[in-house]
C-alpha cells in the first residue's frame, strides 16, 4: 500500500487521493502531492505585522491610535491620538493585545494604529 503524507493543515493521517490532488476528509484541505515536498524544504517565514503606514511592529513597541474606536458592549470610545505603550503581537482576529489607561485590556487591529 502506498504511504500518503499527513495533512499539512491539521496533521490528520486520514488522507486519500482524488485525481492529482490529496484530500483530507477531516478539514477538507486539498493540496498537490508535489507541493508537500517543496513546502517542507522551505523554512516557514515569520508573519510581519505592519501599522497603517506600513511600518513593521514588534512586541514592546508604543503605538498611537489614528481613528476613534468604539468599544463593543460599552459607551466608551478610544480617541484619536491615544498612545498605547508596550504592545504584544498576537495571531487571530486582532493583531495587538494591549492595556489602555482608563479602559483596560483590549485587542486592536494594526490597521488603526501608527508606530510612535
Amino acid at each position: 500500500m502506498n504511504q500518503l503524507p499527513s495533512c499539512p493543515k491539521c496533521q490528520s493521517g486520514l488522507i486519500y487521493e482524488d485525481g492529482s490532488v490529496l484530500v483530507c476528509p477531516e478539514c477538507a484541505h486539498e493540496w498537490s502531492p508535489t507541493a508537500t515536498v517543496t513546502a517542507a524544504a522551505e523554512p516557514e517565514q515569520a508573519r510581519v505585522i505592519r501599522d497603517a503606514f506600513g511600518t513593521p511592529l514588534a512586541d514592546g513597541d508604543s503605538v498611537t491610535v489614528i481613528k476613534d474606536l468604539k468599544i463593543r458592549g460599552s459607551s466608551s470610545v478610544v480617541k484619536v491620538g491615544t498612545k498605547v505603550r508596550s504592545i504584544r503581537l498576537v495571531d487571530g482576529d486582532h493583531d495587538i493585545d494591549c492595556k489602555i489607561d482608563g479602559i483596560g485590556a483590549m485587542g486592536l487591529k494594526s490597521e488603526f494604529v501608527k508606530k510612535a
